[in-house]
C-alpha cells in the first residue's frame, strides 16, 4: 500500500481470467474508492471492488469420517465465504466426523458459524467392507 496526495493504493493479482491482472484500487481518506486500474476486462474491475471491499474465499477442506472406505471426506462450502472466517471455519471442520455410508451433496455442517452456508461432501464415501 502506498499513499499519494491523500489517496491509499492498494494492489491486486486478479483471478478473475487467466490474463493475471495486476489491479491498482485507489481509496480516498474516507474510504470510498476512487479509481480502478488496470483491468483487461470487465471482471477484473468486478474483483477488485469485492476483494477491495468484501473479500471472500471458496472453502473446501476434508472431514473426518468413521466406519468409511477412506479416512477423510472431502467436503466444500456452498457459498464463497468471507475472507476473515476462513480459518475459523477450517478450524471448526477439523473437528468434525462423519459416519460412513455419506452421499455428496450430503449437508456435513448447516450454517457453519451461524451462517446460512451449508457445507457439504464433495464425493460419496462408502461404508468399509466389514469382510475385507
Amino acid at each position: 500500500m502506498s499513499t499519494d496526495n491523500d489517496l491509499q493504493t492498494t494492489q491486486y493479482l486478479c483471478i478473475g481470467c487467466p490474463l493475471g491482472c495486476r489491479l491498482e484500487v485507489d481509496e480516498d481518506p474516507a474510504g470510498d474508492i476512487v479509481e480502478i486500474r488496470g483491468f483487461s476486462c470487465r471482471k477484473g474491475k468486478t474483483f477488485a471492488e469485492r476483494e477491495h471491499t468484501d473479500p471472500r474465499r471458496m472453502i473446501t477442506t476434508t472431514v473426518g469420517v468413521t466406519g468409511g472406505l477412506w479416512a477423510r471426506l472431502p467436503v466444500h462450502a456452498t457459498e464463497e465465504m468471507p475472507k476473515h472466517q476462513m480459518w475459523d471455519v477450517i478450524d471448526l471442520l477439523r473437528t468434525v466426523s462423519v459416519t460412513a455410508p455419506v452421499a455428496m451433496g450430503d449437508v456435513v455442517v448447516a450454517g457453519i458459524l451461524g451462517s446460512e452456508v451449508d457445507v457439504v461432501a464433495s464425493r460419496d464415501m462408502p461404508a468399509a467392507d466389514p469382510a475385507a
